[in-house]
């Protein structure tokens, strides 16, 4: 059975302002419209905007999305957004050639690092998942270029490769990497604005949509 079409972005945080606005002010719901007519949480305005599902090119880049996609499992999204910058401070900007050469000094720092998540499995999963990236660099160039050999294919296709490939990405984990830098659809609502600048920004899901007519 396929899957069901995954909520968006748009969807998913105005329905998560929705819920918060009821709990500070019940009075808010339906005479306001509730949850669809909220606007985005000032936190999510920026990534809604600028970043979720437009393409990522450079690898270091990609890193750091797979990075927090695996720190957010369990977590909210939101959890992950405020702590961001810390992620990026704390893995050396995402450099993927440093944090593949992490040791044990590095680890037991970030393990004590309060300004992420102190998750051990999730912590070894980037480093480990760095000195994969890596590898892959030495045989195709980049980690993007590995992306390109292997696009387009289904989610299913996708996360068996990731399985393959990777280590701590699951399913959810695979699609909103996926989704979240431009290989898969489903980002914004399709009357979203955004949805047309990721199309506009060369989105690689978006190569097989038809031509707009003159």
């Amino acid at each position: 059975m396929p899957d069901a079409a995954p909520t968006s972005y748009c969807a998913t945080v105005r329905e998560a302002a929705g819920r918060d606005a009821l709990r500070d002010d019940p009075a808010r719901g339906v005479a306001s419209g509730g949850a669809a007519r909220m606007a985005f949480p000032d936190l999510h305005r920026r990534y809604h905007d600028e970043l979720y599902g437009f393409p990522l090119h450079a690898d270091d880049a990609l890193f750091g999305r797979l990075v927090l996609e695996i720190f957010q499992a369990g977590l909210s999204w939101t959890t992950i957004l405020r702590k961001a910058a810390a992620f990026e401070r704390a893995f050396d900007g995402f450099d993927l050639a440093r944090v593949a050469d992490y040791g044990d000094a590095d680890f037991a720092r970030l393990l004590s690092d309060t300004g992420i998540v102190r998750n051990r499995a999730k912590i070894a999963a980037a480093i480990e998942n760095a000195r994969r990236i890596r590898a892959l660099q030495a045989e195709h160039g980049s980690w993007h270029a590995w992306l390109e050999a292997h696009h387009p294919q289904p989610l299913d296709d996708w996360q068996r490769l990731f399985r393959r490939t990777f280590v701590f990405t699951g399913r959810e984990i695979t699609r909103e990497f996926l989704v979240s830098s431009g290989w898969l659809p489903g980002a914004h609502d399709p009357e979203c604005e955004a949805h047309a600048r990721t199309i506009a920004a060369g989105a690689p899901w978006a190569r097989a949509l038809p031509a707009a007519p003159c």
